[in-house]
């Protein structure tokens, strides 16, 4: 059965490594829903952080794959309880909402902040969960919603400490 899961590839920086990656996915029909990479506490490891809808069992053989890759250090798949995450957006409002004070309030109550205000619009940041940003827009659209943007998952995975003690003795014998 198809489910979403949480794909974490620890690699080395590498030109060209992100499109080794994904290529592998394709070949296998699974799409990618999001994609974030940045370096890691250990200078040098960089880690993928992929969320896909998918089969265990597909997931389990592109990872096989994946760290077949040289430049890879290990990956790994993860069910939804095993990962704490949050995504990003941001909202482009109409500056004339400001006028009646009540987006202010929703604002607040949606645990959400102001990062700029201009003559013409302004841009409200939101942390969360998929469906809670989603759910923001469609409580923000009555305000003159002018464009929104979301980022992949960022995601901390609850048993990775080992790993990560592992990966700095690296890092330390290099």
């Amino acid at each position: 059965m198809q489910k979403e899961y949480t794909v974490t590839v620890y690699t080395e920086d590498r030109i060209g490594i992100t499109n080794r990656i994904t290529i592998i996915f394709t070949r296998r029909g699974i799409n990618i829903t999001s994609l974030t990479t940045a370096e890691t506490e250990i200078p040098g490891v960089y880690k993928f952080i992929i969320t896909v809808m998918s089969t265990r069992e597909k997931l389990d053989k592109v990872v096989g794959q994946i760290e077949r890759l040289i430049e890879i250090h290990r990956a790994f798949v993860h069910e939804e309880e095993e990962v704490v995450y949050q995504e990003l957006a941001l909202y482009k409002i109409s500056t004339k909402s400001l006028d009646t004070g009540d987006i202010e309030r929703l604002i607040r109550d949606n645990q959400a902040r102001i990062l700029t205000i201009t003559a013409d619009y302004f841009v409200i940041e939101k942390t969360g969960h998929q469906q809670e940003l989603i759910d923001f827009i469609k409580k923000l659209e009555p305000y003159g919603l002018i464009e929104y943007s979301k980022s992949g998952r960022v995601a901390i995975i609850k048993w990775s400490r080992r790993f990560h003690d592992h990966l700095k003795e690296l890092a330390t014998n290099a």
